[in-house]
């Protein structure tokens, strides 16, 4: 008893063969994509699945040198459809951004902070808002609302409690928006001369 094996055998000199070749490696990338989202695969799956199909429909005509031109400019629209569409998030908030973006943030302290540790949660943090935390001097106690003052370049940020870092215009301010807008212009202009 003998047993006999196929073999696929691919012929590269077919011209139906690159084609098919494309539009399965497209579908590959692009299952790809479906298992592990994040626009890794989805541009080169989408220009080699369109490239390879436009190259079944054309036959013959689908040289090599046509299908390359086929794979860029397909990746350039789908390159060009990815961003204008912006598919995995709003405008921008997928951009990485450095550590000096985080001056200025505000967050609350989740656990003490002194100058030796200590941890924040900044708010519109990202993926992870929560950051290791110094203070210059002193110590700020947990639910204290703070304001970053330097990144440090990594994910230890040194901290000032908001209250230390406010001044008396923010402190006006504040107190205006927790006032009731119905009061007259001169109520408030009394009040704050007696003051």
């Amino acid at each position: 008893m003998s047993l006999s094996l196929t073999v696929l055998q691919v012929d590269l000199l077919d011209p139906g063969t690159l084609p098919l070749l494309l539009v399965i490696a497209g579908l590959g990338l692009s299952l790809a994509e479906a298992l592990a989202p994040g626009a890794h695969f989805v541009v080169l799956g989408v220009a080699l699945l369109l490239a390879g199909l436009v190259g079944l429909v054309l036959g013959p005509l689908a040289s090599p040198i046509v299908l390359a031109l086929l794979v860029l400019v397909f990746g350039s629209l789908a390159l060009w459809g990815y961003r204008e569409f912006d598919v995995y998030g709003g405008k921008g908030s997928g951009r990485t951004s450095d550590s000096d973006s985080l001056t200025g943030k505000t967050g609350r302290v989740t656990e003490r902070v002194t100058p030796t540790e200590g941890q924040i949660k900044l708010d519109g943090g990202g993926f992870n808002p929560y950051y290791a935390a110094r203070t210059v001097e002193g110590e700020i106690p947990a639910g204290t609302e703070v304001m970053v003052v330097d990144p440090g370049g990594g994910n230890v940020v040194t901290v000032e409690a908001l209250s230390v870092v406010e001044d008396d215009i923010d402190r006006e301010l504040a107190r205006g928006r927790r006032e009731p807008r119905d009061r007259e212009p001169n109520e408030r202009e009394r009040e704050t001369e007696q003051a």
